[in-house]
């Protein structure tokens, strides 16, 4: 090369060099996510307020927080450890924050409220389940979800703990033939089932029921593992245990005068966060944390029994008991070439972990154990897979993200379940809303 293109070359790379530094001096930082999020109770604040501050700061920012109740949402926001903006008015802070996305955590009675005003907003949809509570709002959000293209995502964590992600990989591979029927059986324990029944969860007209509210996040798991859509459903329920079952009551447990007899008594006081979100804000609204789980209003079943036909034939037996000695699960798989067994045990917070274990049993053969760790937090470590998957969207090659169609068939079982206990008749899926039951999941 000789002096004069050495000059020449040299200095266009300076001069590309320097052209290069000007611009990257002028780029900006990569915008943000613009989230809102509307109801900022425990879960709203536990699952997707302080967790996505601490895990997505970098690609997340809550523009506005939203509830009912003033003195709550104030609490919510010093909690996160935000700078945005706090409203009682839905309409006023999605006019004035314009979100990418809308996060819906309200009671479940007025998901589909916020889920389809959220869209005609122009943000994308994150809900917790269940999406609803009857087949008209579902119906009307699968409509509105039509009409703006804008996208539902429901965040069923179940589906991304290892233990509930084993049972899946193991019947996609085939180990127990082809799947004919299972055998669901879960158990709530007079700690975490009773507080169901003291909390707003109570009343149908918020919660659907158990059947919708707690049992969605099961009725999914079988969808998902099944891989089709149900297309009947028949069940059976009734309150047995609390509510107006037993001899005396009161409104609430601070005040009550059965403290000493009642061993269903719960002292809120000593929880500082519940305390300071909750009890602090009564004024607002008036609603009482630590309800009395014996109060006469409450119209939700605390003993449930479904069963449900697939498309793809596959036959459910499932029950749901509200007031049993320990928490957990029993399911079994049952296919052509042998079975599938899955015990879970949740523990309580003064228990050690466990260890879970899947247990495969082949037709004249032998029998093999998957023991998995129960160490994680966050519903079997779901929590934080699920978040990573909504905000860091990446390969799901296990299908786990869930969309509208998900959300809706899992709140459909429940749906027709309940309609079944009321009118004594089997419940064709199909008949609820526009969505028709497909052999195999789309």
């Amino acid at each position: 090369m000789d002096r004069r293109d050495f000059i020449q070359q040299t200095g266009l790379a300076a001069a590309g060099l320097a052209l290069q530094e000007a611009l990257s001096s002028n780029i900006s930082p990569a915008k943000k996510n613009r989230v809102a999020m509307v109801g900022t109770g425990v879960r709203g604040i536990g699952m997707w307020g302080i967790p996505v501050v601490k895990e997505f700061s970098d690609t997340v920012e809550f523009v506005g927080l939203c509830d009912i109740n003033a003195g709550r949402v104030a609490t919510a926001k010093k909690a996160l450890g935000v700078n945005c903006t706090t409203y009682t008015d839905f309409d006023q802070m999605m006019k004035e924050t314009k979100p990418d996305k809308l996060i819906v955590t309200t009671v479940d009675g007025t998901h589909h409220e916020f889920i389809i005003r959220g869209m005609e907003y122009g943000a994308d949809i994150i809900t917790e389940k269940p999406m609803t509570i009857d087949e008209k709002k579902c119906e009307a959000i699968l409509e509105a979800e039509k009409r703006t293209g804008k996208k539902i995502t429901v965040t069923f964590n179940y589906r991304y703990a290892p233990h509930r992600q084993k049972i899946y990989e193991l019947l996609r591979e085939g180990t127990i033939g082809k799947l004919t029927s299972v055998d669901f059986h879960w158990y709530l324990d007079v700690y975490h089932g009773a507080d169901y029944f003291r909390r707003w969860h109570r009343l149908r007209k918020n919660s659907g029921s158990l059947l919708v509210h707690k049992a969605t996040h099961h009725f999914d798991l079988l969808n998902w593992w099944i891989d089709s859509d149900p297309e009947e459903v028949v069940a059976y329920g009734s309150l047995d245990f609390y509510g107006k079952n037993n001899s005396f009551r009161h409104t609430h447990c601070r005040t009550c005068p059965h403290k000493t007899s009642c061993s269903f008594f719960w002292d809120i006081t000593k929880d500082k966060n519940l305390m300071n979100l909750y009890v602090a804000n009564e004024s607002f609204d008036g609603y009482m944390r630590d309800g009395c789980v014996f109060k006469e209003d409450i119209d939700i079943f605390d003993k449930m029994a479904v069963q449900m036909k697939y498309a793809n034939k596959v036959q459910v037996s499932y029950s749901l008991t509200a007031y049993s000695p320990y928490e957990g699960y029993r399911i079994s798989f049952n296919g052509t070439k042998g079975k599938l067994d899955a015990w879970i045990k949740e523990r309580q917070p003064w228990e050690e972990p466990a260890i879970d274990e899947i247990q495969v049993t082949s037709n004249f053969g032998k029998r093999i154990s998957y023991p998995l760790s129960n160490k994680e937090e966050g519903h079997g470590g779901g929590d934080v897979r699920l978040r990573k998957q909504v905000f860091t969207p990446g390969e799901d090659p296990l299908r786990q993200s869930a969309g509208s169609r998900d959300g809706s068939m899992a709140c459909l079982i429940g749906i027709a379940a309940r309609n079944s206990i009321d009118s004594g008749m089997p419940i064709k899926i199909g008949s609820l809303t526009s969505l028709q039951p497909q052999t195999n999941r789309i």
